[in-house]
């Protein structure tokens, strides 16, 4: 199954559910509608999907919003955030809450999220894999928080997964620097989990996937959702939580 809608091709395959934005003219900038057809494709995905890839096309991730929709000139095109402004605040942050639909679907222990990413990831393309739960760099990619570098801030729940990946000081650096990250620092900080030659990006991802996909899907699923839990319980409520997770686990298991 494949469909092409609004920039953006979903297709499933078997296990793996593929996300490649596809707008390489402009570097896979994104905009509002990309974000609700990619929103609908996950939110719907069938229980057999177990790995989500996320990936640009023509050799970069995304150069992240497209900077149409911040021109007061081009207040016509769909989605204009300058048009929005004459909104109250109220409707505004709601809409910005649907924008991010996408981000926080990424991040359901449903599945288990691979960025992709070459070239480089800028801005709403870097929070994008920041939704993801693992992240494959090519060596000679990048990736940016662009917004306070333009007079905002990110807003797409990036801030978070940042925080949590390498802590508050090096995420206030990163952003408030607007600075480039390249490959091997990211790595280094714990923003990826892999670093290939973009000629091995492809080979790496196989790997990957087929090593996730090697094992029961409940017990990945359920160990899953207690590490992404983990950090907002108390050591109590974790060992509750997995004790309830394992009863589960050895009825299914044992009691064939």
């Amino acid at each position: 199954m494949s469909i092409n809608e609004s920039g953006v091709e979903l297709s499933i395959d078997g296990a793996v559910a593929t996300v490649l934005l596809d707008r390489p003219d402009v570097r896979n900038a994104q905009h509002p509608a990309m974000w609700a057809a990619i929103a609908g494709f996950l939110e719907s995905l069938p229980e057999e999907v177990r790995v989500v890839v996320v990936r640009g096309a023509g050799g970069t991730f995304s150069a992240g919003l497209d900077l149409s929709l911040v021109d007061p000139g081009q207040t016509e095109v769909e989605g204009s955030l300058v048009a929005t402004l004459a909104r109250s605040d109220q409707e505004v942050i709601d809409l910005i809450g649907e924008y991010q639909r996408p981000f926080v679907a990424l991040a359901d222990p449903g599945f288990i999220s691979i960025a992709v990413i070459d070239g480089y990831a800028i801005g709403a393309g870097f929070q994008m894999a920041l939704a993801c739960d693992l992240r494959i760099m090519a060596e000679d990619a990048w990736v940016c928080m662009k917004e306070p570098a333009l007079g905002l801030v990110p807003d797409l729940a990036g801030t978070k997964p940042l925080v949590e990946a390498v802590g508050y000081s090096r995420a206030l650096e990163i952003c408030a620097t607007a600075r480039k990250v390249g490959a091997h620092e990211a790595e280094r900080i714990g923003l990826a989990q892999s670093v290939v030659p973009a000629a091995e990006l492809d080979a790496t991802l196989t790997g990957l996937v087929a090593s996730l996909v090697a094992h029961d899907a409940t017990a990945v699923r359920r160990t899953q959702e207690l590490l992404a839990a983990a950090s907002s319980r108390s050591l109590d409520e974790q060992r509750l939580a997995e004790r309830t997770a394992q009863v589960e686990r050895l009825r299914a298991v044992l009691g064939r």
